[in-house]
């Protein structure tokens, strides 16, 4: 059948669903208890949401219902993924996933936490584990000094305190 003879709202398009924060293909999706914490908290509320969908245009609660439900599987596929990392169970005094560290990086102090891919928030000073810099100091041992290539730049780093 031609799409001219099909009714104007049958033709809407699929809903857009924003991507969650990439994880790379293969990679185990890592997670702090708080971050599990988290994932299950957004489920929750996303639920919530779609429970409280206004009813009075149809189409409208179609398509908010549809990036809810795109969103939640999304999200229910990240957490039956999720290896809850606990960060007390991890070696002292070395780098490892959930640890917060306390860097000089060209001499200049930075404090990070190393976090699951969904966590990350560099605001909150929570970098992901799969993030360059994280991947670049973990197994490394406080008083360690490194170096760290950032595009053309090389930066001198040294590990100032870890803590769990």
């Amino acid at each position: 059948m031609s799409r001219g003879f099909v009714k104007e709202e049958d033709q809407e398009e699929a809903p857009i669903i924003p991507p969650r924060a990439a994880l790379p293909a293969g990679m185990t999706n890592y997670v702090t208890p708080n971050g599990y914490e988290a994932l299950q908290q957004e489920l929750k509320e996303l639920e919530e949401e779609r429970a409280s969908l206004d009813n009075k245009n149809e189409t409208e609660k179609r398509r908010a219902a549809g990036v809810i439900d795109g969103k939640i599987n999304l999200l229910k596929e990240r957490i039956s993924s999720a290896r809850i990392i606990y960060p007390n169970e991890q070696p002292k005094g070395e780098v490892r996933f959930g640890a917060k560290v306390e860097l000089k990086i060209n001499g200049n102090p930075q404090k990070f936490q190393i976090v699951g891919v969904d966590e990350a928030d560099v605001k909150k000073q929570k970098i992901a584990f799969v993030a360059p810099i994280a991947k670049n100091i973990t197994g490394k041992k406080e008083g360690e000094e490194l170096d760290f290539r950032l595009g053309e730049e090389n930066r001198k780093i040294k590990i100032i305190a870890i803590d769990y």
